[in-house]
């Protein structure tokens, strides 16, 4: 089964507290950094940009527990 992104966190705080949130409710997370805002730490423009991907067989579920987190 391919990974769904459910979340994308400009930087790695965010992406790190919704993967936590996901694993704490027993769904599966990894999370997908892009590679040059990693190496040089910015977060700017889209170059710390972290995407949170779930078996898309849990993409629903992780979908609506982010909604429940952010309000």
């Amino acid at each position: 089964m391919e990974p769904v992104v459910v979340y994308i966190s400009q930087g790695p705080l965010g992406a790190e507290v919704i993967k936590s949130k996901l694993e704490s409710c027993g769904i599966p997370a990894v999370l997908r950094y892009e590679a040059i805002g990693r190496v040089l730490g910015l977060t700017v423009d889209g170059l710390g940009q972290v995407e949170v991907l779930v078996p898309a067989a849990y993409a629903e579920e992780a979908q609506a527990l982010i909604q429940e987190a952010e309000e």
